[in-house]
């Protein structure tokens, strides 16, 4: 039939009802159908919960011997399969198969539906429950489904908060072994993806493909609104929500919303009076780190942002575009009422208190008003 072969005749007997459809043992508890005596000796066990193999370790009981066999690998740090690419060692032969895949780029399980190919069978399994809508799991404190149960059980620690992998560096917990994995590269400056193009390296993968697309020139996000591309799927998210209004994330101080909960963040700051960034020549603190950045650059003396045109060097980006500005005479912020231009949005916005009558400044001494803090200021010296 497909010319596999076989050390044993009996493997050959049961390899060939994969093809006839023979099952020749069925479950007394559930009815189902194996095509081996043994296979449905291992399933009973899930009805019985028998567990014959222990570990001498930790006393943990497993159905297989040859689970106890790889359970024991955790104590003894044993990884025998190793990868002949990359060296990296395993604990089970099946993972090193699958690892062995990111070098070939074998995807050998491909959905009859929409071509997608995959390298796992429970990935294709999971992704075809997107096209026939099924799920298969419910969380019992919200009511969310999800085709996958790992994906169930990874969303039940949102509400119960476990958070059962710890670093043992700082103590920081995490609720995915591979989030953990990835916060310990903090620690020891791991960076095992490297660009090709530039040498660039970085601790995730998924950044390692954000960053080769600056190279590339890739866009693959693209707005259905506007038509705007982008190189993150996080990016347009953001941008859509520009169209939308959306702002999910509302301060509970005063009741602001934003667009990201970066934004909040920082937002939340300016109630708690936090400034977690230093300069360790002045001492002086900022809210961000960028601002701290800039700041440094007047001790440093460094300007890295030049004009092309005539050469002049900036500390900030912005501070160089207004510049440019002063060139090519753009005045990007037009007033709605009269029709007047700007290079600055804040000069547009002091602008349009002439027309709203709105005065946010008044002297102390004679109690004149001004729509601008500068006018204020240059009526105090008088």
């Amino acid at each position: 039939e497909c010319g596999k072969s076989f050390t044993h005749r009996s493997s050959l007997i049961s390899h060939q009802r994969i093809h006839t459809g023979e099952k020749l043992s069925s479950c007394d508890e559930c009815g189902k159908s194996f095509t081996r005596s043994t296979s449905l000796k291992l399933h009973q066990r899930t009805h019985t919960g028998e567990k014959s193999f222990s570990c001498d370790q930790c006393g943990k009981s497993f159905t297989q011997l040859g689970n106890l066999i790889t359970h024991q690998r955790t104590h003894t740090g044993e990884k025998p399969y190793s990868c002949d690419e990359c060296g990296k060692s395993f604990t089970q032969s099946t993972s090193l198969k699958f690892h062995q895949r990111k070098h070939t780029g074998e995807k050998p399980f491909s959905c009859d539906q929409c071509g997608k190919s995959f390298t796992h069978r429970s990935s294709l399994i999971s992704h075809q429950r997107i096209h026939t809508g099924e799920k298969l799991s419910s969380c019992d404190e919200c009511g969310k489904s999800f085709t996958c149960s790992t994906s169930l059980k990874l969303h039940q620690r949102t509400h119960t908060g476990e958070k059962s992998f710890s670093c043992d560096q700082c103590g920081k917990s995490f609720t995915q072994l591979g989030n953990l994995i990835t916060h310990q590269r903090t620690h020891t400056g791991e960076k095992p993806y490297i660009c090709d193009q530039c040498g660039k390296s970085f601790t995730q993968l998924g950044n390692l493909i954000t960053h080769q697309r600056t190279h590339t020139g890739e866009k693959p996000y693209s707005c259905d609104e506007c038509g705007k591309s982008f190189t993150q799927s996080t990016s347009l998210k953001f941008h859509q929500r520009k169209h939308t209004g959306e702002k999910p994330f509302s301060c509970d101080q005063c009741g602001k919303s934003f667009t990201h909960s970066t934004s909040l963040k920082l937002h939340q700051r300016t109630h708690t009076g936090e400034k977690p960034f230093s300069c360790d020549q002045c001492g002086k603190s900022f809210t961000q780190l960028i601002n701290l950045i800039t700041h440094q650059r007047t001790h440093t003396g460094e300007k890295p942002y030049s004009c092309d045109e005539c050469g002049k060097s900036f500390t900030h980006s912005t501070s160089l575009k207004l510049h440019q500005r002063t060139r090519t005479g753009e005045k990007p912020f037009s007033c709605d009422q009269c029709g007047k231009c700007f290079t600055h949005r804040s000069s547009l916005i002091s602008h349009q208190r002439i027309h709203t009558g709105e005065k946010l400044s008044s002297c102390d001494e004679c109690g004149k008003s001004f729509t601008c803090l500068r006018n204020l200021t240059l009526h105090q010296r008088t």
